[in-house]
């Protein structure tokens, strides 16, 4: 299991990741494409469900908060010492601290002049 040190590191990844995914303009030219390819059959199932997973914080901030974790366990050598079970539930609290940070930064953002 995930001690505090790491959930915090966990969520500040989760959460950058997330950033650098739906907001940053080093990725304006993939996210360009894909809405692009969208516009060509937007009542297309698939290609709504992709533009809403690269737009929505929360949805991409799931994903990547869960590859974070997976790959940090696995790096460490630590993904059997616990159940899949205790996994999810760390899944969910780094995903979590990350949404945390993500409205923080939100807030401060309105609020900034």
């Amino acid at each position: 299991m995930i001690g505090l040190t790491e959930l915090a590191l966990l969520a500040a990844a989760g959460y950058r990741a997330t950033q650098l995914v739906v907001h940053d303009t080093i990725l304006d030219a993939p996210r360009g494409v894909l809405f692009n390819w969208h516009s060509r059959k937007p009542e297309s199932t698939i290609r709504t469900a992709a533009i809403t997973l690269i737009s929505c914080v929360y949805c991409m901030g799931w994903w990547l908060s869960g590859l974070i974790l997976a790959v940090w366990l696995l790096a460490t050598g630590r993904w059997h010492e616990a159940p899949l079970a205790v996994h999810a539930v760390e899944w969910l609290a780094v995903a979590g601290a990350a949404v945390i940070v993500n409205r923080i930064d939100d807030t401060l953002g309105r609020v900034a002049p």
